[in-house]
């Protein structure tokens, strides 16, 4: 699996891909220059249950960690992932 992320003004997204198949993709938003914002998580039926929303979730905090930045994680799943981890928990906005 790889997953590739493209921006647009202050709207991106990550999709996780299979053989050139897209799998799963995570939106996301800039609410400013330092505050990312999850507004969605998804995967592919077919896919469930392989660990692809978490590696989306888990690539998007690295990228917000990259920018010197933190995450308002409105997605619900996105949440669950870093409420779970408490490594994860200096990412928060």
């Amino acid at each position: 699996m790889n997953i590739k992320q493209s921006e647009q003004d202050k709207n991106g997204v990550f999709k996780a891909f299979v053989e050139n198949q897209e799998v799963g993709h995570l939106e996301y938003a800039w609410l400013g220059p330092k505050t990312l914002s999850i507004n969605h998580t998804e995967v592919n039926p077919d896919f469930g249950g392989q660990g692809i929303g978490k590696k989306l979730v888990l690539e998007a905090v690295a990228f917000a960690r990259e920018k010197n930045g933190k995450i308002k994680a409105l997605c619900t799943y996105a949440k669950a992932v870093i409420d779970k981890n408490p490594d994860l928990q200096d990412i928060l906005a």
